[in-house]
């Protein structure tokens, strides 16, 4: 369940006003049993290095769609439901967009919705989990990782990015025992190979931190904004994954000794 808690965003203004850390906001809502445990609010930074082809919302990717907040403004609108998602048991996810291309804002964000006294989550590829400091990770209580593809060849046909940055975010998470959720969005043809959906379970089970994975069906939801904003749609030809093709590939994580739900 989504429930959209502001308009459209503008046009980012570029000029941070003073008095504060600032950031490109996409738009922000509540959810609940996606975003993290609990009824979350959901933060969507605007911006990110990736250029993923079953990106949903594409509109996320160029910060010039984003438009400019105050860290301070934000705490200011979590605090108005901060009894409602706290009695729930959720807290706040800072997702995008990639948040992390935006690191003293989102750090800003998690550590002010720590000093609420709500959980936290952040929601990232791992492409730029190098610019996650100490700080920045004190002030996360799950980290939401998509590991798209373990194969690089094809993590770079989906993401037109290297997995390499992804991998290391994830082996320095299990380093620190830092609460992770994995998450894999199955797409047809391209990553849903039964041996690849194997290699992945099994480089993921290695790690010891990952409380869940969760294996989400491509969906077509979305796929006009490519049109809307002059871009290609890569996957322009595929369907969305069928329930049956989810669960083979939860299966697979599950025999690997994970928690597929």
């Amino acid at each position: 369940m989504t429930i959209d808690l502001c308009a459209a965003p503008g046009e980012a203004d570029v000029s941070a006003p003073a008095g504060g850390v600032t950031g490109s906001v996409h738009s922000w809502d509540i959810s609940t049993g996606v975003d993290g445990p609990g009824t979350r609010f959901v933060l969507f930074t605007a911006g990110c290095p990736l250029a993923c082809a079953y990106c949903h919302n594409p509109d996320t990717q160029d910060m010039r769609y984003g438009t400019r907040r105050s860290a301070e403004e934000v705490l200011t609108r979590i605090g108005r439901y901060r009894r409602f998602i706290a009695a729930s048991g959720g807290g706040v996810t800072v997702s995008g967009g990639e948040p992390l291309l935006q690191p003293a804002f989102t750090s800003a964000v998690l550590r002010g919705a720590k000093d609420l006294g709500l959980d936290t989550a952040l929601d990232t590829s791992g492409a730029l989990g190098h610019r996650a400091d100490d700080a920045l990770l004190a002030a996360t209580d799950l980290v939401l990782l998509d590991v798209k593809a373990i194969d690089p060849a094809i993590y770079e046909d989906l993401t037109r990015g290297s997995l390499t940055p992804t991998l290391r975010f994830a082996e320095r998470l299990a380093t620190m025992g830092k609460r992770v959720w994995v998450r894999y969005v199955l797409v047809p043809g391209w990553n849903d190979q039964p041996e690849h959906v194997e290699r992945h379970a099994a480089y993921v089970a290695t790690l010891g931190n990952v409380e869940r994975v969760d294996v989400l069906g491509y969906h077509r939801l979305g796929r006009e904004k490519y049109t809307e904003l002059g871009m290609v749609d890569r996957l322009a030809g595929v369907d969305g994954a069928t329930p049956a093709q989810v669960q083979a590939a939860r299966d697979i994580f599950t025999n690997a000794g994970l928690v597929a739900p």
